[in-house]
């Protein structure tokens, strides 16, 4: 294996990592056992406005600090170190969950916001250090490696999770409560483990020349630039605000589909079922857009993605029963890392070389907008509207006018 494959295999590796947090606890054990053991007995309306808020105080930290961290990383060369920070830092609040007693919903919410804004922050890094192991004909293909790997990686885990929540004396232990309370321990080792293969084989990016002064007053003083020049990249700017809306429609299909299979009155089992559905559908799914945003570009890639989400929403009002929503779920899993792969994919592809901790700071701060805005307005939908599937109608004033904007940005242009 070339030193440069070898590179691109260890940053896909990271995925593994933090799709773990993504599936066992983003979306599948952290929102059930908000609602049954740190919410018990709490009306169905105000714990999804809680769980809304829990998705949105970690949001606004990333939110204000995101392109700071990019422009320090570039200055500095930093971006492992400061990857392998944010890493550690959520590896250790996702464990410290198992310790938070029943009923304690405001020291869960303490240790999930914590736990997501060190996902959060350690992607900032990850996605920007696409540019560094990989050249700008293979961005596609290898964005989508690193989500592939980690629908599989996080699929596998989670998979072993369910098992232990589903026969818990198989794994000596006393209920499903102690099984998902030692998931969250389990995946935050497991967040540590598989960070390492990045900061092992993937070379520390080169340090540019450093002007007089500190670091980080250089920082503020680029960050300051790119703000009052970034209007003059209409390619990017344009982009960013398509990304906006429709990543903000589906990090909330992420974040809140668990809630919103209950309060249907689905059991839990059959939502765990669905999630795993949408891991191991996923692996190959993101793979092969890899290839289809080879074939006919990202941005088509990214506009098939989210008409299927379009599609999928207005579906969604119509669902009465497991046997749906598990289809729904195989919908979604075709387009998810699809969607996400082929965004980053066309970023890097937009942004100026030599900058990309910086410019994937405001990616990622953008995106962190939209976890403070996506599920505050599903659940604020759910305290207006009776039945909570016609709350989910609210995501089209994401999806479409995000697919109308990403149409208009000028790709050849940027590149």
């Amino acid at each position: 294996m070339t030193p440069a494959r070898r590179a691109q295999w260890g940053w896909a590796l990271y995925d593994c990592a933090n799709s773990a947090f993504a599936t066992t606890v983003l979306a599948g054990f952290f929102p059930i056992f908000f609602r049954s053991y740190w919410n018990a007995g709490v009306p169905d309306d105000v714990v999804t406005f809680r769980l809304g808020l829990a998705h949105s105080a970690s949001g606004a930290f990333i939110l204000v600090l995101a392109p700071l961290l990019g422009a320090l990383a570039d200055r500095g060369g930093a971006k492992k170190a400061f990857l392998f920070a944010f890493a550690l830092l959520g590896a250790a609040a996702t464990a410290l969950l198992a310790t938070a007693p029943a009923n304690a919903w405001l020291v869960a919410t303490t240790l999930f916001a914590l736990a997501s804004i060190g996902f959060s922050g350690s992607i900032v890094f990850y996605d920007a250090l696409l540019v560094d192991v990989a050249g700008p004909r293979e961005y596609e293909r290898v964005s989508a490696l690193g989500y592939g790997l980690g629908y599989l990686g996080g699929g596998v885990l989670f998979a072993l999770n369910v098992a232990m929540v589903l026969k818990p004396a198989l794994f000596g232990l006393d209920g499903k409560t102690g099984a998902v309370q030692w998931s969250f321990v389990m995946v935050g080792l497991w967040w540590a483990l598989f960070t390492l293969p990045l900061m092992r084989m993937v070379p520390a990016p080169s340090i540019p020349p450093r002007p007089p002064g500190s670091l980080l007053s250089a920082s503020l003083r680029q960050l300051g630039a790119t703000f009052s020049t970034l209007r003059q990249h209409r390619p990017i700017w344009l982009f960013l605000f398509a990304y906006w809306l429709y990543i903000d429609g589906v990090d909330t299909v992420i974040r809140m589909a668990v809630n919103f299979g209950q309060t249907l009155g689905f059991p839990d089992d059959s939502l765990i079922v669905a999630l795993l559905i949408v891991q191991f559908v996923g692996f190959p799914a993101a793979i092969a857009f890899g290839r289809i945003g080879e074939r006919f570009g990202p941005r088509n890639a990214v506009l098939l993605a989210l008409a299927v989400y379009i599609g999928v929403t207005l579906w969604a009002t119509t669902l009465t029963t497991v046997a749906q929503f598990y289809g729904m779920a195989m919908v979604i899993a075709l387009v998810q890392g699809g969607v996400q792969s082929q965004s980053r994919a066309l970023f890097a592809q937009l942004i100026p070389s030599g900058r990309a901790g910086e410019f994937f700071g405001f990616y990622n701060m953008l995106g962190k907008f939209a976890v403070i805005f996506g599920p505050l307005l599903v659940g604020w939908a759910a305290l207006v509207v009776a039945d909570p599937r016609h709350s989910l109608l609210a995501l089209l004033a994401l999806f479409v006018p995000g697919a109308l904007l990403l149409a208009r940005v000028p790709v050849s242009l940027g590149r």
